[in-house]
């Protein structure tokens, strides 16, 4: 046994000198999220702090978490390549996409799930071939980990959270009782297992090109006609004909409204309410007509646009932008108004990358 006066067993200097280290904690947890790097040079102690469970524990029961903006971009180097961005109110740190260790797989039509400060990559396909495993970016730290596999292999699958849950349908043959019984399964990351969700047969052969969660109930558009899950009651029902001829693309949830990007070079909101698309105002003249592969989040209430647009210097690169939006509802709800907060170069890529996925989490 090491004797107490062992240079190893010595106490660790103060985070803050002078101020109880539950105090310093309670001081440094507040601070906000684009000054960790230089805060994180300030000394050993605070360093290590920055980088251990107990400080996000910290954010989160003094409610200090701040949203970031994960974005996943397939390029000639690399089919995933992954970014961060966070917010900043300081005009002189530029707004970039940092990046993320390498993801430790290489697979192609994979859907994504946020759950708290974790991003889960759901299946995919590799060779051609579609996976059942899934991985686990912990967005505290920026490491992949394995999650559990789901029941079978999917590939192009909806994916939605609800009440702590993950929920994902479709993206599989149903050749087999297997795949027949498992076409929606339910991840709870307490126990740690997937379990089959009960489903009608006749929409299992429903191939998905976007997800979405509003109110509670998981809206999964398909080739012919979407369908709608409630975890609630589970109950399947048919997407309502306004919202599925309207929906283009990728798309997100603020403040219950559905937004897309649509090939007209609009931003449309859906009010399930009234059953009406309306066109988002206020934001034509401060983005570009038409936004090459756009994808949306919602990054702390506000409407994150991302899109590509060709490098404009003599490097053939690929350049990544992004807008945040603020949405509200005016006329009693007929009008959906946008005021852009700002409009932003975030990253140069290889030429011929392209956006695959966006996805915001609160850390």
């Amino acid at each position: 046994m090491s004797s107490s006066t062992d240079p190893d067993c010595s106490e660790q200097p103060p985070l803050i000198p002078s101020i109880p280290d539950d105090v310093a904690l309670n001081c440094l947890a507040r601070v906000p999220w684009s000054h960790h790097p230089t805060l994180s040079l300030v000394s050993k102690s605070i360093r290590s702090l920055l980088y251990s469970p107990l400080f996000f524990t910290a954010r989160s029961l003094l409610q200090s978490t701040e949203p970031l903006l994960y974005l996943s971009i397939r390029s000639p180097l690399s089919p995933s390549l992954w970014f961060s961005l966070g917010r900043t109110n300081d005009q002189d740190y530029p707004r970039s996409l940092v990046p993320v260790p390498t993801a430790p797989f290489s697979s192609v039509g994979s859907s994504y799930a946020a759950l708290g400060s974790t991003i889960y990559v759901l299946g995919g396909s590799t060779n051609d071939v579609p996976t059942s495993r899934v991985w686990a970016l912990d967005c505290r730290f920026n490491k992949w980990l394995p999650a559990p596999s789901m029941r079978v292999g999917r590939e192009f699958s909806a994916a939605g959270v609800v009440d702590g849950r993950i929920y994902v349908m479709g993206g599989c043959v149903v050749d087999t009782w297997a795949r027949s019984t498992h076409w929606a399964e339910a991840f709870d990351p307490r126990t740690g297992k997937w379990e089959a969700v009960p489903s009608p047969i006749e929409i299992r052969d429903k191939w998905m090109h976007a997800s979405a969660v509003v109110d509670g109930k998981i809206y999964a558009m398909a080739d012919r006609g979407g369908i709608v899950y409630d975890p609630r009651n589970g109950k399947w029902e048919s997407v309502e004909s306004e919202l599925d001829s309207g929906w283009r693309g990728r798309a997100c949830v603020v403040d219950g409204v559905l937004y897309c990007y649509d090939f007209s070079g609009k931003i449309w909101g859906f009010d399930g309410k009234k059953k009406e698309w309306r066109e988002l105002r206020g934001v034509e003249n401060g983005l570009p007509r038409f936004l090459c592969g756009a994808t949306m989040a919602n990054m702390g209430g506000n409407l994150v646009v991302v899109w590509e647009e060709e490098g404009r210097g003599s490097r053939k690169e690929t350049e990544i932008w992004c807008a945040e939006i603020g949405v509200e509802k005016r006329q009693d709800g007929r009008e959906l108004w946008g005021k852009i907060g700002w409009v932003e170069k975030v990253r140069s890529v290889p030429s011929r990358s392209s956006i695959v996925h966006c996805v915001a989490v609160s850390v």
